[in-house]
């Protein structure tokens, strides 16, 4: 303690020594007689250490920010490869783009890629002499130094040429408390000139037109184009130009959509800068100032543009893949930030018709869902699906999640509140509660379609749902009740297992006490007779398709179906035979894929390639890698084909010939699970293969009667508006005519049999009385008994036949090539 008292009171004695120094040799200028004594060469000596004590400041002051002391500065060579952020784009395979994934809408285009008027209205509002200074406009900046600097007036403005513009939109200003002002304005300053030492002026245009905000989340000259007049950059008009450059000034005060009178006034403060500077004549300045201020606005959003739910599903994927690859600098790829260009396999007009086939048919299905309800909830005595929905929904999740009790959600849920509400015949704004809502969307039918190529796998259609904006659960990959679509890989597993189309089972009414004494029954309730595996498809007999599996094997139908891709698990049943299983749509349509294209195993395939933004190659998957493995024999699927296109000539799918007057080549499978839960088709011809379903977001809403709740009626017309719409499309055509290859000559007797045989009944025969009459009975009987023994011997000989071909020839029978 002795030691700092010691050292603290020698300090101290040293400052006052040196304090007292100091005012003896300075003392005397604080007074006001020194300075009313200083003459002129007095003066000029303090003004002149003044100015130089206040250069020596500044100089310091620019040495700090120049080597970054105030933070951080970019370089020129890091100013070369100088990159904002830019979303990443999705093309179609016809090169369309149809989203985007960012946080800011941002799309770059090159110098010649915009407008020249677009050009001049900036140079005459923003910075007229640009092609004149180095990045820094030292007139302006002398007012800047004045008015900002001296006086704190930040309101002033007007000093930043479009250089120091575009070094504030690339690297945003920092606070560093009072000296914010000067120190921002120096960085922007240096970072101007080093701009101006590497581009050219042009290049700096292009670039400073391509970061510049232009209001909520758009940026740049070519996301604002096709906002606010769905064009783009190099299509601007004059007048739109100066709407977009005099946006500059203010992006929410002169916001076109929101003050469309104040965005015009401003527009013509443009066109007169414009005029002054030459750019236009006075007489083209008067005619465009007079012009009406005209939008065609684009409110883009994820819920908009083609393919919505795709695009989300993708997203997904891609957010997962980026996370996994590095950059040039060692870091993960940023979907929304990097720009990437990203490449499908879905093709723009055949996902606009099938968006409308969806559309159209949905619309009307609504209606007669709502006549066929009337005044009736469709959950009408089932008051706990309004309750599941609720608790399904985000707002509840979210609120849950934020600690409040149920109390306090139930007083939310039922204050009423404005909302868009979304209808058929277009939204409209409506005050109501959260559970109206939630009763309000209940009632609405939704569907999901998709169509990919049965040889490639490449998706070209895929529609998730009625809308996206209201309904977001993707129905291609929702998994449902999958009904009698199911039936055709219970009858591929048949004939693979050696059972011909061509065996007979009965239609009976079966119980099956082992499970729940459960009984299929038919749709129809007709029973009696027996069916071929043919007829029995054909006319989705349930009594027969239980019987199949049975024989086939139900460990031998769930391997087929994982063999063909769908997942999950399926019930070791005899009710899988009719669709009991829960499957995806997008499953379902690849597992039809695999039936098409000869037994081959297919896997949905529809992001093609990535890029950066240099155009390098990130992922590339646009060559077909071939088929996988053969699931199913080729013979297997040839006798399945035309066993699914009686179906579409004789069966459940019908319509499709006698409504829609469909042409080409078609095999299907329409299907309907319990009370009409779920309604699809799935079919394919020679080029397609599609699939649709039609259901409630719950699925206790439904309609109560089969023939408007069955598939055939609800999933059907969507598929048959789909294609009915392609055969009419011109660059389609094609498609409407295509035929399937003739069964080979080898396998078509194996077809070549009744769908039908009906129960055999003896005529009633008048009795006999006396004598004669008893002779007649006994020869009867006789005669009968030989007939039994001739047909057992047939029979067992019939048997020995196919005991001798199995030998011959086994399994292998199948394994023929065409």
């Amino acid at each position: 303690m002795p030691f700092f008292n010691s050292y603290f009171g020698s300090f101290s004695d040293w400052l006052n020594t040196r304090r007292k120094r100091w005012l003896s040799r300075h003392g005397q200028k604080l007074s006001m007689g020194y300075w009313r004594s200083l003459n002129r060469k007095g003066w000029f000596r303090v003004l002149g250490k003044a100015a130089a004590t206040v250069l020596l400041v500044l100089f310091v002051f620019y040495l700090a920010v120049y080597f970054g002391l105030f933070g951080w500065l970019p370089t020129k060579r890091q100013l070369k490869s100088v990159q904002n952020n830019m979303p990443s784009e999705v093309y179609t395979a016809d090169s369309v783009l149809i989203g985007r994934y960012f946080i800011q809408d941002r799309t770059n285009v090159a110098y010649d890629q915009i407008a020249e008027p677009a050009i001049k209205a900036l140079v005459a509002t923003e910075d007229v002499r640009f092609y004149e200074h180095d990045g820094v406009d030292y007139r302006s900046l002398a007012r800047v130094f004045v008015k900002s600097l001296l006086l704190q007036n930040e309101s002033s403005g007007g000093g930043s040429t479009l250089s120091q513009q575009l070094a504030k939109n690339l690297f945003p200003r920092k606070d560093v408390g009072f000296l914010s002002m000067p120190v921002n304005k120096l960085r922007e300053a240096i970072l101007a000139r080093r701009f101006e030492a590497i581009y050219t002026k042009e290049e700096l245009l292009a670039l400073y037109l391509n970061t510049v905000p232009m209001g909520g989340n758009v940026y740049g000259i070519e996301s604002a184009a096709r906002r606010f007049f769905s064009t783009s950059a190099d299509s601007l008009k004059t007048e739109e130009a100066a709407v977009l450059i005099g946006l500059l000034k203010g992006t929410t005060s002169y916001h076109p959509k929101l003050y469309p009178e104040r965005s015009k006034l401003r527009r013509n403060v443009v066109l007169a800068q414009m005029a002054k500077y030459g750019y236009l004549t006075p007489a083209q300045k008067d005619s465009l100032q007079k012009r009406p201020l005209t939008l065609r606005y684009n409110p883009y959003s994820h819920h908009s543009g083609l393919a919505p739910y795709f695009r989300e599903h993708l997203r997904e994927e891609l957010g997962q893949w980026a996370a996994l690859q590095k950059n040039g600098e060692g870091d993960p790829y940023n979907l929304y930030n990097d720009g990437l260009k990203i490449y499908t396999s879905i093709d723009s007009k055949m996902q606009r018709h099938a968006e409308l086939a969806l559309r159209q048919r949905m619309k009307t299905l609504q209606v007669d869902f709502d006549k066929h309800w009337g005044n009736k909830s469709p959950w009408a005595g089932k008051p706990d699906v309004v309750q599941a929905a609720k608790l399904r929904s985000l707002r509840y999740k979210r609120h849950k999640a934020a600690g409040l009790s149920e109390n306090e959600i139930d007083k939310i849920f039922n204050t009423p509140r404005k909302m868009q509400v979304f209808r058929w015949r277009g939204e409209v704004s409506r005050t109501i509660t959260p559970m109206d809502s939630l009763r309000h969307y209940l009632r609405y039918l939704n569907a999901g379609f998709i169509a990919m190529e049965p040889n490639s796998g490449f998706v070209r259609a895929w529609v998730g749902g009625i809308s996206h904006n209201y309904f977001q659960y993707d129905h291609v990959r929702s998994r449902r009740q999958v009904g009698s679509t199911f039936k055709p890989i219970v009858y591929a597993t048949a004939l693979e297992r050696g059972i011909t189309p061509c065996s007979y089972f009965p239609n009976e009414r079966r119980v099956f006490p082992e499970h729940e004494n459960w009984s299929p029954r038919n749709a129809n309730d007709q029973y009696g007779g027996a069916y071929s595996m043919l007829g029995a498809l054909s006319q989705s007999i349930n009594t027969v398709s239980v019987n199949v599996a049975l024989q086939a094997g139900i460990s031998n139908i769930i391997q087929t179906a994982h063999n063909l891709g769908i997942t999950g698990e399926l019930p070791s049943t005899p009710s899988l035979a009719l669709g009991t299983a829960d499957a995806s749509l997008l499953e379902m349509v690849a597992a039809y894929a695999s039936l098409a294209n000869g037994g081959y195993q297919i896997k949905p395939r529809y992001l093609l390639r990535i890029t950066d933004r240099q155009g390098t190659i990130l992922f590339d998957q646009s060559n077909p890698n071939g088929q996988g493995k053969q699931v199913l024999s080729n013979q297997t699927t040839a006798l399945l084909r035309p066993m699914l296109e009686s179906v579409i000539s004789e069966g459940t799918g019908h319509r499709l010939r006698s409504d829609y007057r469909l042409k080409m080549g078609i095999a299907g499978k329409t299907g309907t699970t319990q009370s009409q839960a779920d309604g699809w088709f799935i079919g394919f011809t020679p080029d397609l293969v599609a699939g649709a379903w039609v259901g409630g977001e719950d699925r206790r809403i439904r309609f109560r009667n089969l023939e408007q709740g069955g598939g055939a009626n609800t999933a059907l017309p969507i598929w048959g508006t789909f294609f009915q719409r392609l055969s009419n499309d011109r660059a389609y055509r094609r498609y409407g005519y295509s035929q399937f290859s003739p069964l080979p000559s080898y396998l078509q007797g194996y077809l070549n049999c009744p769908p039908y045989q009906p129960p055999y009944v003896e005529a009633p025969v008048e009795e006999d009385r006396g004598i004669e009459g008893l002779f007649k009975k006994g020869g009867k009987k006789l005669k009968d008994l030989f007939k039994r023994r001739n047909k057992e011997e047939k029979d067992w000989q019939k048997d020995l036949e196919k005991e001798l071909e199995k030998k011959g020839k086994g399994r292998g029978r199948w394994a023929r090539e065409d």
